[in-house]
């Protein structure tokens, strides 16, 4: 009972740096509060998972990570079409976003732009790592150094937010 009281209590000291780090994430203070929402909510749920003297904030951050990442997969296989005509007709169609505002569509085509828009140095390991990979597993499949990764991953999200920075 004590541990269960403890955990809680850890968890509930964390939900300021854990809404920072919600919002690092997705730009959005709603956004936010909802991801801070369920990784609190996993937490809780997989609390007997978590072993005593292991990084009790690694581990909760390591869980709201996860969850955005799933969530941005989600989004990208909404709007992925695969197209089974025989001349390919369908890839030329508008498709639809996955969002329910001609805001939201607007905003997902800015931020797939300004993500082509980056050379090939600052685009493949961001999006690798957008797309779930490891630094250390990106650094492998390029052969480059871990921080030369990380550096790039920085410099990547710095130019998306300044490219996006008007976007609310």
């Amino acid at each position: 009972m004590k541990r269960n009281i403890e955990f809680e209590k850890d968890l509930l000291g964390m939900q300021d740096n854990l809404l920072r780090f919600a919002y690092t994430l997705t730009s959005d203070r709603e956004e936010a509060k909802d991801l801070l929402q369920d990784t609190t909510l996993k937490a809780l749920d997989n609390q007997d998972k978590y072993i005593e003297n292991v990084n009790f904030k690694g581990w909760v951050f390591t869980i709201m990570r996860n969850i955005f990442i799933n969530n941005y997969r989600k989004v990208v296989r909404n709007q992925t079409m695969i197209d089974q005509s025989e001349d390919l007709y369908h890839l030329n169609l508008p498709q639809d976003s996955g969002f329910e505002t001609p805001d939201g569509a607007y905003t997902i085509q800015e931020i797939n732009k300004a993500i082509t828009g980056f050379t090939n140095e600052y685009k493949i390991p961001f999006s690798m790592h957008v797309s779930g990979y490891k630094y250390s597993e990106i650094a492998e499949r390029m052969s480059l150094p871990l921080g030369t990764v990380k550096s790039r991953i920085f410099f990547a999200r710095q130019q998306l937010q300044a490219i996006l920075k008007d976007y609310k």
